[in-house]
């Protein structure tokens, strides 16, 4: 039998209708496809929210009544989302922070003290190979007291390399790596630490750092599938502003049980139905903050470069002590590129609170002027 596809066709009306129907039905469930402007701003900071994150323990009532809040309303309303309608026992809605991290043990007591109170359970995968195959120390399980204060929070797990792991490039590395921290620590999480259908999921590096009022947003608005996070770009320091755009990263999702996005797939735009990749995806604005090559020695410079998948990166005259200590000085790209443009900012407060409060210890976090660059193992 052949169909006859032409115009006016009962059988291209009905597969139009259909299309049509399913498109409507999806739109449906996945809010703020219009993509316009989401930005937090400083009416985020103004209303009426809980402080300290959304964290009543286990009382239904708390969570239930700040769901159906005016506040809550209000807040969700201001960036074209509506309100989660949690569907668990308890009432909550957990935030799983997925996050990458190599040797950057500043910016993973930055980032834990920046939003502790606003997550639920910090996913760490250690890998003990560089993302060119080189071995490499497990730094954060060795340095794990430093944490200490954090514990309560923190899932640690040592990547498995699957027998079937066959990397043809250094990408196939930070992907294995990205992914286990949903794949093979999700599947193990018991009891009150087990996800839920709803319960958000960032996935991000360790220097994409979201502000309390983004992680708020998460936890009370029901957001689109594939929600970018996009982030005030630093570079070297909070003294450089990048004058591009904003960062196009972290990224956040939901679970949804076998069809939870893979953190490696929500992180480049892709996985899932192709189709609708496009309509999923949407924008926060001014959610994050990011610091590029932000280190406190040379050699942490150093060990990162190694660690980059573009392996051109790592070449001998970019690994130079003086190259890297008069780029970071001047505020110019250590490797040359046009396109990485920053601007001083003087007496800048827009950072993580623990910046401005310890500036004994994160001081080249906020200043590079001077001979040493702010590192301590130079000159």
């Amino acid at each position: 039998m052949v169909l006859q596809w032409h115009v006016g066709s009962p059988v291209l009306l009905k597969a139009v209708l259909a299309v049509g129907v399913c498109l409507v039905l999806y739109i449906s469930q996945h809010p703020a496809l219009d993509r316009f402007d989401h930005r937090i701003s400083g009416l985020d900071q103004s209303l009426n929210l809980p402080k300290g994150g959304l964290s009543f323990d286990n009382n239904k009532s708390d969570h239930t009544g700040f769901y159906s809040s005016e506040a809550a309303s209000q807040f969700c309303k201001h960036h074209g989302y509506p309100v989660f309608a949690p569907q668990t026992a308890s009432g909550r809605r957990k935030v799983y922070d997925l996050f990458m991290v190599n040797t950057e043990l500043d910016w993973m007591e930055i980032r834990l003290n920046a939003t502790f109170n606003y997550v639920d359970y910090f996913i760490i995968v250690e890998s003990p190979k560089t993302f060119t195959g080189r071995p490499k120390p497990l730094t954060i399980k060795e340095n794990w007291e430093r944490f200490k204060p954090y514990h309560d929070k923190l899932i640690y797990h040592e990547l498995e390399f699957p027998p079937t792991f066959s990397p043809r490039r250094s990408w196939d590395y930070e992907d294995l790596q990205r992914n286990a921290m949903y794949t093979q620590v999700f599947p193990k999480l018991t009891g009150r630490q087990s996800p839920a259908y709803g319960d958000v999921i960032l996935v991000a590096d360790v220097d994409e750092i979201a502000r309390p009022e983004t992680l708020l947003v998460l936890r009370t608005c029901r957001f689109p599938r594939r929600l970018t996070l996009r982030s005030r770009f630093y570079y070297y320091s909070f003294q450089l502003l990048h004058t591009g755009p904003e960062w196009e990263h972290p990224q956040a999702t939901f679970y949804q049980g076998s069809r939870t996005l893979l953190p490696a797939n929500l992180r480049m735009g892709d996985g899932g139905f192709k189709p609708l990749n496009e309509l999923e995806k949407s924008d926060l604005g001014n959610a994050c903050w990011h610091c590029s090559s932000c280190f406190s020695t040379v050699e942490e410079f150093l060990t990162k470069m190694a660690s980059f998948s573009h392996e051109w990166m790592n070449g001998e005259k970019f690994r130079d002590r003086d190259r890297i200590a008069d780029a970071i000085r001047s505020g110019k790209d250590l490797w040359g590129r046009d396109v990485d443009q920053f601007v001083r900012l003087d007496n800048n407060t827009d950072m993580p609170s623990i910046l401005l409060e310890e500036p004994d210890r994160f001081g080249y976090m906020v200043n590079r002027d001077g001979p040493s660059a702010g590192f301590t193992d130079y000159p």
